[in-house]
């Protein structure tokens, strides 16, 4: 065994000592209940906690209420109009790669499939949707923010899925290793960073090496604020390919739970486009985004749009230009990528603010205040594992 594959089936056995030991002591006295009730009234950052909360709940959440001490915030603000730029392209690639992505690991879809509350994909997207956008608005990291918050649920959220699990001998620890485990967390982060820039690129989107370096910085804040350990998490894009080719031919393959996740995710989607003429779309851009052998492991049908997404690039490459060579042209188009992603948004949602809380059980605007200029232009460094 190689010393990579022996350090990562060692972040296999690690959990999140912090918020574990907070959701562990919560059970132990009694008090999720309690800490559920009074969580709903904290949303923004700097808000006051409220009266009764549980003294380990409080610990928890004074020890996880500013981001990391080491965050560059020119290169969050770097992230953030990066975002901006490509705020529709990010919701496909999040949508159509980054979730099929997750499906495509067996133990991951079985989770995913276990828990109650993230079996069902709207709450799952319009959670995803809502944590991004909410994580690139200019004040996320300040008072009266939701992303903080929401952060710290999202962490405890894990903690408790991990404790159910296993206190309720639901996950075979010694063949998967802890639920949601180091690894598992990393490679979400690689995800949710490395897969969405891989997608924008297929897709043909312009990006500059110094954007695409900035949006993959952001998620390392995010994943040090949900709990990864940061000695494990690849710093750079390169190394960020070659985890996350390690970590796929490790784990990726067919699975029942995947199929029927990715169906659900489709027929989501169906729903929310209007009529049925451009239904196809939603399966041939997974089928495109993942590829042949993925799509094929996901039960995603071929249909003649397969062909026809092909042309995706094409397009957006002319509109890609227009917006690289015209002020206007590119404030235009960052506008309408702006409301789209907020009718994608709400119509997940249906309007409604995502909560997030300590499942007691298992069951079955942001401002604008320009482009980044673009530079170097990016390309996805080169495979680094064969299958």
């Amino acid at each position: 065994m190689s010393p990579i594959e022996a350090s990562m089936n060692a972040l296999r056995q690690s959990g999140d000592e912090l918020a574990d030991a907070t959701v562990a002591e919560l059970f132990e006295r009694g008090e999720s209940g309690t800490f559920n009730t009074l969580m709903r009234f904290v949303s923004t950052a700097g808000a006051p906690l409220p009266d009764g909360l549980p003294e380990v709940a409080k610990e928890y959440l004074r020890a996880t209420e500013a981001p990391p001490s080491w965050v560059d915030w020119d290169e969050m603000e770097k992230a953030r109009l990066f975002f901006i730029d490509n705020n529709v392209h990010i919701s496909t690639a999040l949508s159509f790669a980054s979730m099929p992505a997750c499906y495509l690991v067996p133990h991951v879809a079985k989770l995913l499939s276990t828990t109650h509350g993230l079996n069902y994909p709207s709450n799952r997207m319009a959670a995803t949707g809502q944590f991004t956008v909410q994580l690139m608005q200019p004040d996320a990291f300040e008072a009266g923010s939701r992303f903080i918050p929401a952060a710290q649920k999202v962490r405890l959220l894990h903690a408790s899925i991990r404790h159910h699990l296993v206190r309720e001998n639901r996950w075979d620890v010694e063949a998967a290793g802890v639920p949601i485990c180091q690894e598992d967390m990393i490679g979400g982060q690689m995800f949710f960073s490395m897969l969405v820039l891989d997608s924008l690129h297929r897709l043909g989107i312009h990006m500059s090496e110094e954007g695409a370096a900035s949006y993959y910085y952001a998620w390392r804040v995010v994943g040090a604020m949900l709990g990864v350990d940061q000695e494990a998490v690849p710093k750079t894009l390169d190394e960020a390919r070659d985890f996350l080719d390690r970590y796929m031919v490790r784990h990726m393959g067919p699975s029942p739970e995947g199929a029927h996740l990715t169906r659900q995710l489709i027929d989501l989607y169906e729903d929310i486009v209007p009529g049925t003429l451009f239904d196809p779309v939603v399966a041939a851009l997974i089928r495109y985004l993942v590829g042949d052998t993925c799509a094929d492991w996901l039960e995603v049908a071929s249909t003649p749009w397969d062909t026809v997404v092909k042309a995706v690039p094409h397009l957006l490459g002319v509109l890609e230009t227009i917006e690289d060579r015209s002020p206007l042209g590119g404030w235009a188009l960052d506008r309408l990528g702006h409301l789209t992603t907020l009718f994608e948004l709400s119509s997940l949602t249906r309007g409604r603010v995502m909560h997030y809380a300590v499942p007691e059980n298992l069951r079955e605007e942001y401002g604008v205040a320009g482009a980044a200029p673009r530079t170097r232009r990016w390309t996805p460094p080169a495979a680094t594992v064969s299958p």
